[in-house]
């Protein structure tokens, strides 16, 4: 009867989130429902009570402010902006080079942001006018920006990585190296796009280095380097140990307040803005977070997650059957799912499925977060897609912008594809 009760919860869960219900609202509601009617109101108020502390009280939690913070700082203070001229310096004389400029600025700037929406946000002002001007058709110009943003997510500090390994406790910092790879294995491959359309298509990406400002590198060095301390600071101290994630959040944030401050970047505007962003933003993913986890100890006393096991356990299927159906599902989510709700919704069902299966939750919890941005990307609620439009509409249409992304996501799959195959391009780094 409980298993019973569990999968009609499931059910009302997915409905719910098809009518636009907001995920942490839906995800409660069904817990509350499904406890109440297996064990009776006061369980189910007593579940309500404990839970929202018992979640937000983990340590490890108190990295997704830090790192939002300092991301959110470097943002308004504007010390990632001279990412794109140093990135020019080195690659513009690549065909396409300005759009594979902003492909590595993208990666530079998720290395202090771990937001793939402030990403595409802030490369979006600076490189969408100067690659429309150097003759590069406005929805690729759009797209490349709307598909680099994806990096923010993959690049450390990844929010996602964060609130990824407090469910499934594992490592963030293991998980945070396996993005390393996968987030520059992305930026390469996208290149590699760009290039292939400067060679087949030069009408719609110039195969020479046009519509790039001269910059010295003496002064694109001088731009980065606040970017450059910053992270020398924060990964030099989390990789090799000196650091725990939490602290390397707190030490980033601290440092990018400090570098603002003395480039006298950093008024009360800025700090205001950067403080109210982080608040917001840490609140919608907490509440996120307490309702997935009612929903997985409603799952696991319903006997759904052990019943969903035993099946898989009983069907046997293949290892490329598996994640083909992962793939598959997250690919699905992902045209009507933001990241952190298609993430929370399913880890209760999946990580039991995939420590059956002796599959590395490190490895796995890297390709999810790729696939979940992949989700950023397509129709027909890609965040990415519409944050370009607000930044550049004047561009490109909805419609255009979406085109213009889609030869990149030819690019993702291969991506996705390559890391199931060859596990160890996430797992070299992580020992």
């Amino acid at each position: 009867m409980s298993v019973a009760i569990g999968f009609t919860g499931l059910a009302i869960l997915l409905l719910l989130l098809a009518l636009r219900v907001p995920v942490a609202l839906a995800l409660v509601a069904v817990s509350l429902g499904g406890m109440t009617t297996m064990f009776g109101w006061d369980t189910a108020i007593g579940m309500l009570s404990s839970t929202p502390y018992e979640f937000i009280a983990k340590w490890t939690l108190s990295a997704v402010p830090m790192f939002l913070l300092m991301g959110f700082v470097c943002y308004h203070t504007g010390l990632t902006n001279g990412l794109f001229n140093a990135a020019k310096v080195v690659f513009r004389w690549l065909p396409g080079g300005v759009a594979i400029s902003s492909i590595f600025a993208s990666s530079g700037f998720a290395a202090v942001s771990g937001s793939s929406v402030a990403c595409s946000a802030a490369m979006g002002r600076i490189a969408i006018p100067e690659m429309v001007k150097g003759g590069y058709k406005p929805s690729f110009a759009c797209g490349t920006i709307a598909a680099g943003g994806t990096i923010g997510a993959l690049i450390p500090p990844s929010i996602l990585m964060i609130v990824y390994g407090v469910f499934a406790q594992v490592s963030i910092t293991q998980v945070f190296l396996g993005g390393i790879t996968i987030g520059l294995l992305t930026a390469v491959s996208y290149c590699i796009v760009i290039l292939m359309v400067s060679w087949l298509r030069p009408d719609i990406v110039p195969r020479e280095a046009t519509g790039a400002r001269d910059v010295s590198p003496r002064q694109a060095l001088i731009d980065i380097w606040p970017v450059l301390a910053l992270g020398v600071l924060v990964f030099g101290g989390l990789f090799s140990g000196f650091f725990t994630a939490t602290e390397a959040g707190a030490v980033g944030a601290a440092g990018a307040i400090l570098i603002g401050l003395v480039l006298r970047r950093l008024g009360k505007r800025e700090m205001k803005d950067a403080l109210l962003e982080t608040l917001s933003t840490t609140s919608a993913l907490l509440i996120i977070g307490v309702g997935a986890s009612m929903f997985t100890l409603f799952l696991s006393l319903s006997g759904v997650a052990g019943y969903i096991t035993s099946a898989v356990g009983g069907w046997d299927p293949s290892y490329l059957q598996l994640m083909l159906i992962v793939v598959l599902i997250y690919l699905f989510l992902g045209l009507f799912m933001e990241p952190f709700g298609a993430m929370l919704v399913t880890l209760p069902v999946l990580l039991p499925i995939f420590e059956l299966y002796d599959v590395s939750l490190i490895w796995f919890g890297v390709l999810l977060v790729k696939l979940l941005e992949i989700g950023m990307i397509t129709p027909p609620v890609g965040m990415n897609i519409f944050v370009i439009k607000g930044v550049a509409g004047k561009y490109a249409s909805l419609m255009d912008i979406f085109k213009g992304v889609s030869t990149f996501l030819i690019a993702d799959i291969v991506v996705v594809a390559l890391v199931i195959f060859y596990p160890q391009i996430v797992l070299v780094l992580t020992g």
